[in-house]
């Protein structure tokens, strides 16, 4: 799978490689820190994501009322299974997550710290320098700024949910910002994780409301920016992702109750939370995390 000349990955997988694409989007949402955008952009089915879901607009509702034309137009197939790949791996993984970060936190994070770093690499290696040195360093500014960015604890109210997975899909979107790490960021990611392992109705109907309304509002402006402004989005984004790599350090605590992040020594970790630091396995999950992200960036497409 070789990028066209506009530098964004383009694969036109079979519906059983649509729908594992979907369950690694739907495991990277699960983890605060890593972006499904980032999974799809790699594995080569952004552009038609983001394509399908920008057809979605007034003019959808007239189309209903003819319903070959409505599912033809908006790509439905490759949505729906998508989607399904997507639950799937959330169903799957986002208990098995709860626990490994309850647990485990810095192998986790190492893991995924390694993704993330790894797709800088695959990513940003075919922007253009200019724009790089531009709109990349805005862009890692920004995402090192979200380490001063503290998290609302009090419980949620539905409304807030709501708001919440608007701004959460408008991330999940961009082929750099997690839509979990802005739940986390919020406040809202252990209520949402909580939810899905309980199936609160109320609270996940919220969250999926929200959602719809975020695609519906960002997915044009998404498409348009990709079709006018490649350049410098991706540029941005690989810049972000870059500065979003010190959110996902093995060792890392709150400062206190609610507050921004502390980077530790695994030393200083062991000592200040009581729990293992597993260095050295933690640099042998960065490392195969890069690895596994280098080798998703090279599945040749499947017809």
């Amino acid at each position: 799978m070789q990028p066209p000349e506009h530098g964004i990955p383009e694969a036109q997988p079979s519906d059983v490689g649509v729908v594992g694409r979907g369950m690694l989007m739907g495991l990277a949402e699960v983890v605060p820190g890593v972006s499904g955008g980032t999974m799809a952009f790699i594995s080569g089915i952004y552009p038609t994501l983001v394509g399908a879901l920008a057809t979605f607009g007034p003019a959808s509702v007239p189309m209903l009322a003819r319903p070959l034309e409505f599912w033809s137009h908006h790509n439905l197939r490759f949505l729906l299974v998508l989607a399904a790949g997507m639950g799937l791996g959330v169903l799957m993984f986002a208990q098995v997550m709860h626990f490994l970060l309850a647990n485990y936190q810095p192998l986790v994070w190492a893991f995924f710290s390694g993704v993330i770093a790894m797709s800088v690499v695959v990513i940003g290696r075919y922007r253009q320098p200019s724009k790089l040195l531009l709109w990349g360093v805005i862009g890692l500014i920004l995402g090192l700024s979200l380490l001063w960015l503290p998290s609302l604890q009090s419980e949620p109210a539905l409304w807030l949910i709501f708001l919440g997975g608007a701004v959460a899909v408008c991330a999940w979107l961009l082929p750099a910002v997690s839509g979990s790490y802005v739940l986390l960021a919020l406040g809202l990611y252990a209520p949402v994780i909580e939810a899905l392992a309980e199936f609160d109705l109320p609270l996940l109907a919220s969250l999926a409301a929200g959602c719809a309304l975020g695609l519906l509002l960002f997915a044009k402006a998404l498409a348009w920016l990709l079709r006018h402004y490649t350049e410098a989005l991706l540029s941005l984004l690989t810049g972000f992702m870059l500065g979003s790599v010190p959110n996902l350090w093995p060792w890392q605590l709150a400062h206190d109750e609610g507050g921004t992040l502390a980077l530790l020594t695994p030393a200083a970790y062991a000592d200040t939370s009581g729990e293992p630091a597993y260095a050295a396995a933690a640099v042998l999950l960065f490392v195969l995390g890069a690895c596994a992200l280098w080798a998703l960036s090279r599945l040749d497409t499947t017809r």
